[in-house]
């Protein structure tokens, strides 16, 4: 389990204690920010100060027993870490939610969502993504969203449920072999059990996701929040307050009732493929 999600459990375990930061800050004694920074996973979780806050918020026995022990294992370097030299700190965060999440929803309007794409497709994404890389850094970052598509065939994977608009699939590429193959590779992915591919047609007219990009996280600990993550150019924001999230989760909900149905889903990829 990672740090973020701990720091949101330990936000949790603090309100459900009625404990307020200063209360928590005092226990440790540190400041405020330093409780609020590590609520955020702005900063690494120190087992001894986490012990503290466990005790300041009633928890003991076999529960912060292992709540330690999960800070002990979130301490450790993620598989991720090995591309630290392609990975932007505010994008680790991604891939370790991503990891540990049991519901990832997503809408993606510019192209074939990350954890469903080819390494022929990432490779034409990526290099104009990162038009002054070097063919080795290209070759990083190709390997790193194919080891972060491994997740859907993991034991216990977790479910994935995204909408694409049917432009994405439409968009010419260089080699149009490269988008014949991703469309394969989609039509062989949607049999998984665990995943849902929903097309928004041209037909479907304005919808409520048109803002932009958006993927939700959800654990499988109940107590924790969902996550919502928005992206820019240079950065992205995690949205974890319940009016956000409970937003997003409308316009999902919302895009996924006017989006094709799967069976059609199937259908859109079969006729696009036809054309390439």
């Amino acid at each position: 389990m990672g740090q973020i999600v701990l720091g949101l459990r330990l936000r949790d375990l603090r309100e459900r204690a009625d404990c307020t930061f200063a209360d928590a800050a005092k226990a440790l004694s540190v400041n405020t920010t330093t409780v609020r920074r590590m609520e955020k996973a702005e900063v690494g979780l120190k087992p001894l100060y986490v012990k503290a806050l466990l005790e300041r918020y009633g928890v003991g026995g076999a529960e912060a027993d292992a709540f330690l022990t999960l800070v002990e294992e979130a301490n450790q370097p993620g598989w991720w870490h090995n591309f630290r030299d392609v990975l932007p700190d505010w994008f680790s965060l991604y891939v370790s939610l991503e990891g540990e999440a049991r519901l990832i929803r997503s809408y993606e309007p510019h192209c074939v969502p990350g954890l469903l794409q080819t390494p022929a497709y990432a490779r034409e994404l990526l290099r104009t993504g990162f038009p002054h890389g070097s063919e080795e850094e290209l070759d990083r970052r190709v390997a790193l969203r194919m080891e972060r598509a491994d997740l859907l065939t993991r034991t216990r994977p977790p479910l994935v449920w995204a909408v694409m608009e049917e432009h994405v699939l439409r968009r010419r590429l260089p080699d149009p072999a490269v988008m014949r193959e991703q469309i394969d590779h989609l039509l062989k992915i949607t049999s998984l059990p665990n995943v849902t591919l929903q097309i928004m047609p041209f037909s479907a007219g304005p919808h409520p996701g048109m803002f932009g990009p958006f993927q939700l996280f959800r654990f499988e600990i109940p107590e924790l929040p969902d996550i919502i993550y928005t992206e820019s150019l240079t950065g992205a924001v995690y949205h974890d307050e319940r009016p956000d999230t409970i937003a997003y989760l409308e316009v999902l909900d919302r895009m996924g009732a006017q989006a094709a149905s799967v069976q059609d889903t199937v259908a859109i990829l079969g006729e696009i493929r036809k054309e390439l």
